[in-house]
């Protein structure tokens, strides 16, 4: 029998967990840095078309597999899904929903002992009196594992163990007594720091505190709609890719933490409580901070070239020296606010990547729920150490390329054929509208059957077949030259080869050569723990077996 007994202790505890584990950093770091590269205001549009067509479709598919499969005591997706499909290979698929939650909370766990560092920095005042560039370098040298301004010796590996113990520790605790708890402490908090920093963005004012910007000019900028880009294929994939990135789906963790609901408890309006509040967070309060501070203090030209790097080193880089504009005392308390805001939408995800691991280790082989906790923590920890130590060698994008986003739509997509075709529809809309609290709009039963699969099958062939620079015009005029940023190009290491072909400086050389080696150990390293772990999906099916439980 299995030692997994837990439940949730409340709805409402349910539903934050759940909201909390949509609502990461990407919704203020990620969101907003995608809709200035993507057109804007334009963005929206096809960004409310994902999530209408393929974030609320997924999401109430896995709300629905994960009850589903709890009803026979299943609460990981390698059973989950087998439960659904008679095929023994689904299980095999389901690897993805243990494989991915490990795979980024190896790297996602270092992200988020940043946003911890910071806040410590905040409270000691470490960057009261720095000027802009100094506060950059502040950020390349914590990355690099260079000298520490606290002289602790490699201070970004001390943040990442704390981090990780931290997450290890309230999981180790329970559903209701460790992860319910933060959320309902952790969501509150995140919306109030949100709150504040939303209304500091929209009430900046040129000339007033070293601002040269009132913050229309950054909302401007970043909401005025660019219809040009309205129809291309690129923005269409960058807004399907940041809906699966905000949410959450894909992973493996929606269905585990909806496998402990009872068998007759709602999951339609459940889903709908946490995917609508994530996007609230993410649109209304991730809209508001980033890019609207940023351009005030800094102007456009400035932000724009530092937005082609992406947000996390305009986030990093730029907000500590743009908070202390305000006076020390208000600067050190919005840098606390900003970047704890960040660590509660961290660590309610990070929480959640955890589960499903202790979920199979409790199912499976039996194990109580601390051992199955620090087991988690362990793996990580060794896991996420290359991450850490060679984060200057692309070691970090490459764990967040196959495993934070090719991983995603690849699950997504088999699981959405799975649930549509193999379990079958029409028993499919009867786990969805089961208890239901509102009326599912019938609509969604040929949405989910044709739609969603077709533009998730169009996402991920997008992202195998990128044209070069993204111009699917000309790759659709019989000119297809694939990008670097292509998952064949990206396997083929193609634009490492490029850059090390163009250099001349035998360092550079040597550096890149250096690159490429880490990168291509990594990617071996995360291959050989999905077969590992699949291996472990073999072995607890044939003690099923042995057990008669099959």
């Amino acid at each position: 029998m299995s030692a997994n007994k837990e439940s949730w202790g409340s709805r409402v505890g349910l539903i934050l967990a759940m909201a909390g584990n949509a609502v990461g950093l990407g919704n203020f770091l990620r969101f907003p840095v995608q809709a200035v590269q993507n057109g804007g205001g334009a963005f929206i549009i096809p960004y409310l078309v994902c999530f209408l067509v393929m974030g609320i479709p997924l999401l109430w598919i896995e709300w629905s597999m994960g009850r589903f499969g709890g009803k026979f005591g299943h609460h990981s997706t390698p059973f989950i899904v087998d439960s659904m499909g008679k095929n023994r290979f689904w299980k095999y698929i389901g690897v993805f929903g243990l494989w991915t939650n490990i795979a980024v909370a190896a790297y996602y766990c270092y992200l988020e002992s940043w946003t911890l560092s910071y806040v410590f920095h905040s409270i000691l005042g470490t960057f009261s009196g720095l000027d802009q560039e100094a506060i950059s370098d502040f950020f390349a040298t914590y990355v690099s594992l260079g000298k520490s301004t606290l002289g602790i010796p490699y201070e970004p590996i001390v943040f990442y163990v704390i981090c990780l113990l931290l997450n290890t520790w309230i999981l180790s605790q329970g559903l209701a007594s460790g992860v319910e708890r933060v959320a309902k402490i952790g969501m509150p908090m995140l919306l109030l720091f949100g709150a504040f920093l939303a209304f500091k963005g929209f009430t900046i004012t040129a000339g007033e505190n070293g601002a040269i910007n009132d913050s229309s000019v950054g909302l401007n900028f970043l909401w005025t709609p660019n219809f040009d880009q309205l129809w291309s294929p690129s923005v269409w994939l960058a807004a399907a890719g940041q809906i699966f990135f905000t949410l959450s789906v894909g992973m493996g963790t929606v269905q585990c933490y909806a496998s402990y609901v009872r068998p007759k408890d709602d999951v339609a309006l459940n889903a709908m409580s946490a995917g609508w509040m994530n996007e609230f967070v993410e649109v209304v309060l991730g809209g508001a901070i980033l890019i609207p501070i940023s351009i005030g203090y800094l102007g456009i030209d400035r932000v724009t070239e530092m937005v082609q790097s992406g947000g996390l080193g305009l986030a990093f880089r730029t907000l500590p020296y743009l908070f202390y504009q305000w006076g020390d005392a208000l600067g050190a308390f919005s840098g606390v606010m900003w970047f704890g805001l960040l660590f509660f939408a961290g660590i309610t995800s990070s929480l959640a990547m955890g589960t499903p691991w202790i979920g199979f280790l409790q199912d499976e082989f039996n194990w109580n729920r601390k051992s199955a906790a620090w087991s988690f923590g362990l793996i990580v920890l060794i896991l996420g150490m290359p991450t850490v130590l060679f984060f200057r060698y692309g070691v970090f994008d490459e764990y967040d390329y196959w495993a934070g986003t090719v991983s995603l739509v690849v699950f997504a997509l088999l699981e959405t054929i799975l649930f549509a075709w193999v379990f079958g529809m029409k028993k499919g809309w009867r786990e969805i509208t089961s208890g239901a609290d509102i009326k599912v709009p019938g609509v969604y039963r040929f949405i989910i059957k044709f739609i969603t699969p077709v533009l998730l099958l169009w996402v991920f062939l997008g992202s195998v077949f990128t044209p070069k620079g993204g111009d699917w015009g000309a790759a659709f005029r019989g000119n297809w030259e694939l990008d670097n940023g292509s998952i064949i190009n990206k396997l083929k290491n193609s634009g490492l080869k490029e850059q090390i072909a163009a250099a001349t400086d035998p360092t550079v050389i040597e550096e890149l050569q250096n690159q490429m080696f880490f990168v291509n150990a990594s990617r071996i390293l995360l291959l050989t723990v999905w077969l590992t772990l699949a291996l472990l999906v073999y072995v607890a099916y044939k003690k099923r077996v042995r057990e008669g439980r099959i």
